[in-house]
């Protein structure tokens, strides 16, 4: 699934870059340049652990309501956080890291002003913001991965890194989507099926003819 998901996003990605000049969009500059500014604080400023940490104690109890949980208990600091619920599972464990909350927040502050004020115009820096914070969880997810989390290791480490890179992946390519005009969602599930074919061809070759022939 992995394999598969990342071969269409980087082909897609590849042709709207080359062939539909997506590097030369004004989406495209600004969201880097949030990037490249998070990148600049993440590794030359102090990082502002409790930012973190109180974002991804929310997103676990946001998971929580989602889920029809009750959270009893929330607790954020500088040495870390917990929140206490009724509720648990392996999506509510995880969603930290492959939930950008910030960007999340970003887009839809955006959206409730635009109900009320013309918020186009200030369209490019909702770009650099998505991009500032999109980074500040790609970051913080890469460092805290190989710390020994309980989130991961209760849900078993291995299961845990495979969902938390596919719905990263997953969340880069609607991003990828809607950035470009010329991929859709019908291309883009076309091009899956069309690679999870081959690699159900590759897989025949590989071990035999599932007729008995080997």
């Amino acid at each position: 699934m992995c394999a598969i998901l990342s071969q269409t996003f980087f082909t897609a990605f590849a042709r709207a870059a080359v062939a539909q000049r997506l590097w030369a969009g004004e989406e495209f500059w600004f969201f880097s340049l949030g990037a490249i500014l998070w990148l600049i604080t993440f590794f030359g400023l102090p990082r502002p652990i409790v930012v973190y940490v109180f974002g991804h104690e929310l997103t676990h109890a946001l998971w929580v309501w989602l889920m029809g949980g009750r959270v009893s208990r929330f607790r954020v600091g500088r040495d870390g956080g917990h929140v206490v619920t009724n509720k648990a599972n392996f999506w509510i464990a995880l969603a930290p890291y492959f939930f950008p909350l910030y960007s999340i927040l970003a887009i839809a502050i955006y959206g409730a002003l635009s109900l009320f004020v013309n918020m186009q115009p200030y369209g490019r820096w909702l770009y650099a913001v998505v991009g500032a914070t999109w980074a500040f969880h790609f970051t913080f997810t890469c460092w805290m991965i190989p710390k020994n989390q309980t989130d991961l290791s209760d849900q078993g480490t291995f299961f845990s890194l495979v969902v938390i890179y596919l719905m990263n992946l997953l969340l880069l390519t609607v991003m990828l989507i809607l950035a470009s005009t010329q991929i859709t969602f019908a291309g883009f599930a076309s091009d899956l099926l069309v690679n999870l074919g081959s690699f159900a061809r590759w897989l025949v070759d590989l071990f035999g003819d599932p007729r008995g022939t080997w």
